[in-house]
């Protein structure tokens, strides 16, 4: 396992669990099959620039303060964020492709992941390309008429 994954798996952790020492962290990796050290859990948490913070009954737990659970961007961010970065929309099968000015694709791509938008099950980002891969039981051309129409783009 690499390190940006056993850092994605300790972020997922400090989302799913009140998570009080780093012993604690090393035994839910563990408990999922991940062996780790005190050393490289204290690394990881420096990295994801984890804190501790209080909780209701006094506790300490470690949250990582630029992706907390409640981080969702509410819809009227996401329009105003297509709005302003999407230029056209483009659909194929279960796959819509958005075009962005260069360096911005990440940005759609982020809010779009952030929102949880209804028939998206996940973004794939360029520089000024994005791919949205739409759930089953709604087409790419469904999912791109209600992408264009969050952007304010004519269909």
């Amino acid at each position: 396992m690499s390190k940006h994954q056993r850092q994605h798996r300790v972020a997922r952790l400090l989302g799913d669990h009140p998570v009080t020492s780093q012993e604690q962290l090393v035994g839910l990796l563990a408990g999922e099959g991940i062996v780790s050290t005190q050393a490289t859990v204290s690394r990881d948490l420096d990295d994801l620039g984890a804190i501790k913070v209080r909780v209701p009954g006094g506790d300490s737990v470690y949250a990582i303060p630029e992706h907390p659970a409640d981080r969702a961007v509410p819809a009227d961010q996401l329009r105003r964020v297509l709005g302003e970065w999407v230029v056209d929309v483009f659909s194929s099968g279960n796959l819509v492709v958005l075009r962005t000015p260069p360096g911005s694709a990440h940005v759609v791509a982020s809010a779009l992941d952030r929102t949880g938008l209804e028939g998206s099950i996940g973004t794939v980002a360029g520089d000024d390309t994005l791919m949205v891969v739409a759930a089953e039981g709604i087409t790419g051309a469904e999912l791109a008429d209600r992408l264009r129409e969050l952007a304010g783009l004519q269909a």
